[in-house]
């Protein structure tokens, strides 16, 4: 089978910021086989490859010169069964709230905080997906990611990974590899994680069910999160910054009411949302781009801003967050 390799392709609706951007190459893969038949037409024609799945966490600030590579491999299924905990392996192309459903309709659970979360399933370990105490890395058994370089497939491990937070090895801008499978272990037997608190507020008293604890994720985000299909936009656009002891003790005697997290190592994270919103950006629009109302960590796109429009309104804010807490602000999307 060849492939179907397009010219000329336009991005808005293949990415969720929705500003208007091209690719000179696109080509749709369903398969390891066409995967393989992607990378070999990329080198042979000397192009820049660009894996995109659900293209949710992605910013283009300009016309992409390279070969634009849609993984739309698809498949889910169980593979094992053991003591109460079941491996399911899912497709890359799997939309991720889709894979979710389909998990709790299964009877398994262990995915429902992690419920309504744009993207695809290969797209989540690039980042390590997480909301409301749990991370793609507290549920994931393994994966299977192409090397561009060597054309070899090899099976991860979760160490391997290298996961932090928002951060794998994967995102690594020189990275060769596309994750084409991966791999989850699930639970039979219910075990919820309330820990975040509007999360176990909302639960109080009420007997907590997975499909519960999904419905009330889907809520909470949907109640302060715009859906790119109205309002386009890529999500949290910067990582909750975590800083240390010291650095909080500084900051607290100006801003007492900061809300702050433990970290690892001892460390805090602080809500970047609240940082931006202190610095007076909420609902602010610089021209086509700006700041959610109701969510100021979200930047948003009104129809025909461009991706340079958004990052000049990211580098202001960064500036002025920089400027009144001293605190330096990372953009959570990769950016071409």
């Amino acid at each position: 089978m060849t492939l179907s390799v397009k010219r000329q392709v336009a991005l808005q609706s293949h990415h969720t910021l929705g500003c208007p951007a091209s690719t000179e190459y696109w080509v749709e893969v369903r398969s390891l086989s066409e995967l393989t038949k992607a990378v070999q037409y990329a080198k042979s024609h000397q192009l820049t490859l660009l894996p995109l799945g659900g293209g949710s966490n992605v910013v283009f600030t300009q016309h992409f010169e390279g070969l634009i590579v849609k993984i739309a491999i698809q498949g889910k299924q169980i593979v094992a069964q053991q003591n109460g905990q079941v491996i399911v392996e899912a497709g890359a192309g799997e939309s991720w709230h889709q894979f979710v459903c389909w998990a709790l309709q299964q009877g398994l659970s262990g995915l429902e905080n992690l419920s309504l979360i744009p993207g695809t399933v290969g797209a989540a370990p690039i980042q390590n997906i997480g909301a409301y105490g749990v991370e793609l890395k507290d549920v994931m058994e393994s994966l299977w990611a192409f090397n561009q370089e060597t054309e070899e497939i090899k099976q991860f491990s979760v160490d391997e990974c290298q996961f932090g937070y928002r951060e794998s090895i994967f995102k690594q801008p020189d990275s060769p590899w596309i994750i084409a499978k991966v791999a989850f272990r699930l639970n039979t037997e219910f075990q919820p994680k309330l820990h975040y608190y509007p999360l176990s507020q909302l639960l109080a008293d009420k007997p907590v069910t997975p499909e519960l604890v999904s419905d009330t994720v889907c809520y909470i985000r949907s109640s302060k999160l715009p859906d790119p299909s109205v309002l386009g936009n890529a999500g949290s656009f910067f990582k909750n910054p975590v800083i240390s002891q010291a650095q909080l003790k500084a900051i607290l005697q100006s801003y007492p009411e900061v809300p702050h997290y433990p970290a690892a190592n001892d460390q805090v994270k602080l809500a970047a949302g609240w940082l931006i919103e202190r610095c007076n950006f909420k609902g602010q629009y610089l021209g086509e781009v700006g700041v959610h109302d109701k969510q100021a960590l979200v930047i948003v796109n009104k129809g025909m801003g461009t991706g340079s429009e958004v990052m000049a309104l990211a580098s202001q804010i960064a500036e002025k967050v920089s400027e009144q807490f001293g605190i330096e602000l990372e953009v959570e999307p990769r950016v071409y």
